[in-house]
């Protein structure tokens, strides 16, 4: 039935070759996850950073005008920002959120008083930013 010198023709993949590409692709879907979650990260604080300056510049500005941080009515008390802040005159800042806005990830005021404030983020990539007045 079989001549010893038909050649048999390979069609088909072994187990083996299969096995080494699946490990193959799993090590780089590993490799291309925990870069993707740094990276994101790394955008959420950069965002934080962002925020928290354009808060600082429009609080400067209220400054500017007013020639002191006390709002009218309290708006910047210690806490959490207000949802919207005055940069004097007829400017207001809509305040920003937190990317994830949880109980550990929110943008915290301290120190208000006429003369400074202080308003704090939590990092996710370790640490902390914050900004404080420049007077």
């Amino acid at each position: 039935m079989f001549n010893k010198y038909m050649k048999i023709n390979k069609k088909a993949f072994t187990l083996l070759e299969i096995l080494v590409v699946i490990g193959i692709i799993a090590v780089l879907v590993g490799l291309t996850t925990s870069s993707y979650s740094i990276a994101q990260k790394k955008a959420r604080d950069a965002k934080r950073k962002s925020d928290l300056k354009s808060v600082q510049n429009c609080l400067e500005q209220y400054y500017s005008y007013n020639d002191n941080f006390k709002y009218d009515g309290g708006s910047l008390v210690n806490g959490n920002l207000p949802t919207s802040l005055s940069c004097g005159g007829t400017v207001y800042l809509t305040s920003p959120v937190d990317p994830i806005n949880d109980i550990t990830h929110k943008y915290v005021v301290s120190g208000v008083s006429s003369s400074g404030y202080k308003i704090t983020a939590a990092l996710e990539q370790g640490g902390t930013f914050e900004v404080t007045n420049q007077q």
